[in-house]
């Protein structure tokens, strides 16, 4: 069993948990080849067992989470799959289409919507007036294909790049529930 997978899960779910990091890995080593290599792109894969711990740590019944920046949806339907009502918001459309592929294959009920995580009308301005965004891409929001705002999730996870983590704090403050949780890696 890959470290970190709790042995307090079943066994069966477990070991899907795991295949399931695996196969993000092989498919990050894949995208590495084939995309990153000719032309910088953000997707880098994180540290799926310790996300996993912290969702772990987290889940109660009924909690809804929203991955930000859920590129091949590894994240996401870990959650889906630990009974969190999940989804995630990824503006590149071709790594959409391997996360929905990935949650089938999984049998997860993860969602997943092609866009940007930034709510419609966001402006983002750091304390010395810069509004440049760093790696997050412009689109639509994500928030339409999902039909649901960022208000009615209760978890959100993202995985900012350095300078970007006052955005990510900012756009919570603004348009999350009081009570919600951003969840970021090492925090």
């Amino acid at each position: 069993m890959k470290p970190g997978v709790s042995v307090e899960l079943d066994p069966e779910l477990a070991e899907k948990l795991t295949a399931l990091q695996d196969e993000g890995f092989e498919i990050w080593r894949r995208f590495d080849i084939e995309v990153r290599q000719h032309e910088w792109h953000p997707f880098v894969p994180v540290e799926y067992h310790e996300i996993l711990q912290k969702l772990l740590a987290l889940r109660a019944p009924g909690l809804k989470f929203l991955e930000w920046g859920s590129a091949t949806g590894v994240i996401t339907i870990m959650a889906d799959l630990l009974g969190y009502d999940a989804a995630g918001i990824e503006l590149d459309a071709g790594l959409v289409k391997i996360a929905r592929e990935l949650a089938r294959k999984y049998g997860s009920g993860a969602r997943f919507a092609a866009g940007s995580f930034l709510p419609t009308g966001y402006q983002w301005s750091s304390t010395d007036g810069d509004t440049r965004l760093g790696t997050i891409g412009y689109g639509p929001s994500g928030y339409l294909e999902l039909g649901q705002p960022l208000e009615e999730f209760d978890i959100v996870y993202g995985y900012p790049w350095d300078g970007e983590e006052p955005m990510f704090r900012d756009v919570m403050k603004r348009y999350a529930r009081p009570d919600a949780l951003l969840l970021m890696p090492h925090s």
